[in-house]
């Protein structure tokens, strides 16, 4: 078999069985590959940042990485934008990476480009395969690497030559470590701090806001009067009724800083302290009082699940009972259609079991209320900050859940940077329900010219901040890609196709006017 080969049985055998791809002509022999191997689900993307945010996607849901299959340096650079966001929710991936042939690169071809560099930028691992014989083991070790706790970013380069070659067998996948135990002296650190006598706040993120590790801090809470919240921004929440209504540390500075006053201690559970997005004017940097003491109970990299375990066993609050959500539905709203009602109808009528992706920014800022009590589900949001990658998390989600409902979340700004994904959706029939927040405009740009003190905006300033003139028509965008769609301007309109698309199978899209 020839190095390509070697490598996609040796992706299978490691437990990499899907494949987000972009390919190019340094890829092919990759390609021919995947039809002599199977256990391989192939799933093609329009452009390279929908592969990426898809594996992030499929990463969360399932806990092992994918892979994706990029074109040379442009195609990598074309996906770095959701690499970056795959990377802050901690998720692992194995990138292949087409090259062109070892002797070729000397000549400077037009695609040539530092492949190691870019993707350094992003990668925790990364590694240009030297022969075909060599190819498998380096798959494998990029598959190790990737399935490092908490999840890492493996960049494995392949020339188009040692792809073509004649390589070895598939090579054998050494076990994924397990997250590490905290140590003694965290866990004493952490229960001191909680016994000082001040007002102590547990930070909770990557594994900390998941279901068993939440009613753990909530029993802490219960026992202690501890704090609980969540970071700003989650890879994966496990919420609804009947688990702990666990509330997010909130984004604007003003309001993260209220909602830190006075706290002694902060102690980090899967996160770091928590820093503001921007720098603005006469506002701190950090989202905590400076003579708060902050202590590490466990790292993104550590088992936040015993940690927490072994804190409440410490504190005595082991066998205190968490404050779980009880099922709550309020009756739909009538009229117009602003972030209230459209939070209250999704709070209603979220699928039981669904995966909700939330990428709204601005309309979904004040969301999680309103659906403590829905169905149990799990919430994904944007991690990094870099906008575009709703659609293509919903993407990978719904790979790695055929069985589960996904509904995304989308602002219409931010979904025009990966819209392609609709396109993967209808050609895998994924199960999605899309939900355009149809504001016409960058809200949250509009925030930020104020919070940043830009005096005066004008008509310019203002022109690059609006979607208008012309409006985008997201109807027409979706079935121009294969995916049924249809606008609604009310609250009634939004409950009745919502309830319908949550109830059929397929990806469909609702543009909410809002």
């Amino acid at each position: 078999m020839n190095g390509a080969e070697s490598l996609v049985r040796t992706l299978v055998a490691g437990d990499v069985t899907v494949s987000f791809t972009n390919p190019g002509t340094s890829e092919m022999h990759f390609v021919a590959a995947l039809d002599r191997v199977d256990g391989m689900r192939c799933v093609l993307c329009l452009q390279e940042n929908v592969a990426t945010g898809a594996a992030d996607g499929y990463y969360r849901m399932t806990g092992r990485p994918g892979s994706t299959l990029l074109h040379l340096g442009p195609g990598l650079a074309n996906g770095l934008a959701n690499l970056h966001n795959l990377k802050r929710a901690r998720s692992g991936v194995v990138n292949i990476v087409g090259e062109h042939a070892t002797y070729h690169r000397v000549y400077d071809a037009p695609l040539t480009s530092d492949i190691e560099g870019i993707a350094g930028t992003m990668s925790n691992w990364v590694k240009t395969s030297v022969s075909a014989t060599d190819v498998a083991a380096d798959g494998a070790a990029a598959i190790t690497a990737a399935s490092q706790p908490p999840g890492q970013i493996a960049t494995l380069i392949l020339p188009a030559d040692t792809a073509w070659n004649l390589g070895s067998g598939p090579a054998p996948v050494a076990a994924a470590a397990a997250p590490a135990k905290v140590t003694e002296a965290a866990v004493e650190a952490a229960a001191k701090a909680i016994l000082a006598g001040g007002k102590p706040m547990i930070l909770l993120g990557t594994d900390g806001v998941r279901e068993k590790a939440a009613a753990l801090a909530s029993r802490i809470q219960q026992k202690t009067g501890t704090r609980i919240l969540g970071q700003t921004s989650v890879a994966r929440m496990e919420r609804g009724a009947g688990r702990v209504a666990l509330d997010r540390l909130p984004y604007p500075v003003d309001a993260a800083l209220a909602t830190t006053k006075g706290i002694t201690h902060l102690i980090l559970v899967g996160t770091q302290a928590p820093v503001a997005f921007f720098a603005y004017p006469n506002k701190p940097s950090t989202l905590y009082p400076p003579e708060a003491e902050v202590v590490t109970l466990a790292t993104p990299a550590e088992d936040a699940v015993d940690a927490l375990e072994r804190l409440a066993e410490r504190l005595g609050a082991a066998k205190t009972e968490p404050v779980l959500t009880a099922p709550r539905r309020t009756d739909l709203p009538r009229g117009a259609l602003n972030p209230d009602s459209i939070a209250t109808v999704i709070g209603n009528l979220i699928p039981e079991n669904a995966i909700v992706v939330d990428e709204s920014v601005t309309t979904g800022r004040g969301f999680f209320p309103h659906s403590y009590g829905a169905a149990p589900h799990d919430w994904l949001q944007l991690t990094g900050g870099a906008i575009g990658e709703g659609l293509p998390l919903a993407v990978g989600a719904a790979v790695a859940c055929p069985d589960r409902k996904v509904v995304s979340l989308q602002a219409d700004g931010s979904g025009m940077y990966s819209l392609q994904a609709l396109w993967t959706m209808a050609r895998e029939r994924l199960d999605v329900v899309v939900c355009i927040w149809a504001n016409r405009t960058y809200a949250i740009l509009k925030l930020e010219l104020a919070n940043v003190g830009a005096e005066n905006p004008g008509r310019k300033a203002h022109d690059m901040l609006s979607l208008g003139d012309p409006d985008l028509d997201w109807v027409s965008l979706a079935r121009g890609m294969g995916v049924e769609a249809t606008r609604v301007d009310t609250a009634e309109a939004f409950a009745d196709v919502f309830a319908s698309a949550a109830k059929r199978k397929g990806p469909f899209l609702i543009e909410v006017l809002c």
